[in-house]
């Protein structure tokens, strides 16, 4: 008997909208004793400064710290880890660098005015951020592309100043990151991780300053303090575990299909994969390829786990059934391997980034084709969009009245603030209306 990997299902039965809902179904732990711990470091930072982040970073992370200058990285430290990794990496770092810097360079906003018949100036100014905190998960973890990602679009965007910060776990800190670092030119890098990091770049400490958005993963601990300092900074957004959907018509190679269900399943055990395809021996295939494939895989443990628990092969009647399913899940990563998918792209609606043709894995996308890695998880994607150049730069409405403008908009103004029953308001835009 064949081992079962992952469950099957099948959109024609009575019963599939309920059994979709429970494959997706997913909400983050509440855990009061976390929330308590980050409420704590995060009012101990914001009162204490650098004396409560070096003491929080000895002791979550087996450091040795006596002074905040400890836990700052000089420039030279980055160029010199840029100089010791390999020439295939340091290539491979500048490529996807410039494919990413490309691609955010198109999503650059421009101020724009327009002057109306009276004379009266109407626009809107666009402006970046000062300072902008990025988040890099640290220690043996090795996330070069998340230094990319989310550092390149902040200096696209003309942010002034781009501060990292990556714990360094008993002082273990990846060369692959600090060079990415210097390659994406961020501009300070502090070696602390964890709630006490997300509280030093929202509060400001006597080393660092505060910031006006925070972005990039982390565990925990990281997102539960992104969540409380939401408000007195920006934040990108509060993720889920990963998730690839894909749409096949059953003529891609099977093995190509299965790992790339794997490559997210591989995240961990909360990522999700699922397959729509039409062809049910096409789904025999593929089921048979996980098994198969997963024998050799290093984090096969995970991946077999997160298959198990959330993910799925469907059966759809059609293409266009796949579509609608698909739209309502809303997935993180859409590919759609099928021979012609141009004319599919229109009627997808929700997804935070979009794989075409059977060349196009989703793992491209999440270290060189160029879009950003950053996307809306768990539904999200019906109402957000990924990280880009757009969530550093800030939109002021410009309004310049001319004599005659005032007298026009004025009357209208008052008519409606008495409306209200603001007089202050009516008497301040009749003010400037001719008598």
């Amino acid at each position: 008997m064949t081992r079962k990997i992952i469950r099957r299902l099948n959109a024609a039965e009575k019963n599939f909208d309920t059994q979709l809902k429970q494959l997706l179904a997913w909400e983050a732990v509440a855990n009061e004793q976390v929330e308590a711990t980050v409420a704590e470091i995060l009012q101990q930072v914001r009162s204490r400064g650098d004396a409560a982040v070096v003491e929080y970073t000895n002791r979550f992370d087996r450091r040795d710290l006596v002074v905040a200058e400890d836990f700052l990285l000089a420039s030279l430290e980055l160029d010199q880890a840029l100089g010791r990794i390999g020439a295939e990496e340091r290539e491979a770092l500048e490529i996807a660098a410039q494919r990413v810097r490309s691609y955010h360079e198109r999503q650059k906003q421009e101020s724009w005015r327009y002057t109306e018949a009276d004379g009266t100036v109407l626009g809107q100014q666009i402006t970046p951020m000062e300072r902008v905190g990025i988040y890099v998960p640290g220690g043996k973890a090795s996330y070069p592309s998340s230094v990319l990602m989310n550092a390149i679009p902040a200096k696209v965007a003309g942010v002034d100043s781009v501060t990292m910060v990556v714990p360094a776990p008993q002082g273990e800190i990846s060369d692959l990151v600090l060079a990415a670092a210097a390659i994406a030119g961020v501009d300070q890098v502090f070696t602390i991780g964890g709630a006490q990091a997300v509280a030093a770049l929202a509060y400001g400490t006597e080393t660092i300053d505060s910031v006006d958005k925070i972005v990039g993963p982390g565990n925990i601990f990281v997102a539960s303090a992104k969540r409380a300092v939401f408000g007195h900074v920006a934040i990108d957004m509060i993720a889920g575990p990963s998730e690839i959907l894909v749409i096949c018509d059953g003529a891609t190679d099977p093995d190509w299909i299965a790992m790339d269900l794997l490559s997210q399943a591989e995240h961990d055990e909360q990522a999700q994969s699922i397959l729509l395809c039409p062809d049910s021996e096409f789904l025999d295939a593929v089921e048979a390829s996980l098994l198969r494939q997963l024998e050799d895989l290093p984090r096969a443990e995970i991946a077999t786990k997160s298959l198990l628990d959330r993910g799925a092969l469907i059966l759809v009647d059609s293409l266009e059934q796949a579509l609608q399913i698909s739209n309502g899940i809303a997935p993180e990563h859409l590919e759609v391997s099928v021979a012609d998918p141009e004319p599919l792209l229109a009627q997808i609606r929700n997804a935070g980034a979009i794989f075409l043709g059977r060349y196009t894995a989703e793992a491209l996308g999440d270290y060189c084709a160029g879009p950003n890695h950053v996307l809306p998880t768990s539904g999200t994607a019906r109402f957000s969009s990924p990280l880009g150049v757009y969530d550093f730069q800030k939109r002021s409405s410009i309004i310049f009245c001319s004599p005659q403008g005032a007298d026009q908009l004025g009357r209208v103004a008052a008519t409606l603030a008495r409306g209200e029953g603001l007089e202050a308001h009516a008497r301040s835009a009749a003010f400037r209306v001719k008598k």
